[in-house]
């Protein structure tokens, strides 16, 4: 690809945005960032990689008020409070994400991602969401968790993103005007899915600047 592209993907849990997001790696042949950003993170703030794995993608618990009130970060700073470990994490990985984007082709998943590169001149975002029974059994089979178990992570870790990504982008996770195409894994898979996502940025990488102009 002549263009350094930036492909951001957000997902609902167990809809398997992850998995989508790796074979679309693999179909590119570009390297793809996610649990990878916190090891990046923990070298670059001399912090165990465990303990930043605890607070990854949660937003500041100190901050929480702010949060309900559906505040975001960027008026949160102006309480005079200290930086929570949340937030030095968002920024450093912020820093990572800007820099790897830079440097090559790259995939980005979840992080907001698709917010701290919205300026990025190449940047292609998805949302990966399902239907709810589909994301039951895949989690169910993954964690081996009874349905019961399995519907209350899905609402608890999509409760967690929703709250991470609203705070730290002053955004709303999950709608469409925040992201280029928005598709339901439930339709093709994960392998279709994944090769419709190539397809589509191998147009988009064919094309012209000047092309791309409606």
């Amino acid at each position: 690809m002549a263009e350094k592209l930036a492909i951001t993907i957000g997902r609902q849990f167990g809809s398997g945005g992850r998995d989508i997001g790796i074979r679309v790696g693999e179909l590119l042949g570009i390297k793809v960032y996610d649990k990878e950003l916190l090891t990046l993170a923990a070298e670059k703030k001399g912090i165990s990689p465990d303990y930043l794995r605890r607070v990854d993608e949660k937003a500041a618990s100190s901050l929480l008020y702010t949060l309900a009130m559906g505040a975001s970060i960027h008026s949160a700073r102006h309480l005079g409070v200290d930086v929570p470990i949340n937030d030095q994490l968002f920024i450093t990985q912020t820093e990572i994400i800007k820099e790897a984007a830079e440097a090559d082709s790259a995939i980005f998943i979840g992080r907001c991602a698709d917010y701290i590169l919205r300026n990025h001149p190449h940047r292609l975002s998805f949302f990966i969401y399902s239907d709810f029974e589909s994301r039951v059994h895949r989690v169910m089979h993954r964690h081996e968790l009874s349905r019961g178990d399995a519907e209350a992570l899905i609402n608890k870790t999509d409760k967690k993103r929703i709250n991470y990504y609203n705070f730290y982008t002053g955004k709303k996770w999950g709608k469409f005007e925040n992201y280029h195409m928005s598709l339901d894994s439930s339709l093709l898979g994960v392998e279709g899915t994944a090769r419709m996502i190539a397809q589509l940025v191998n147009i988009y990488a064919s094309e012209s600047d000047e092309d791309r102009i409606i």
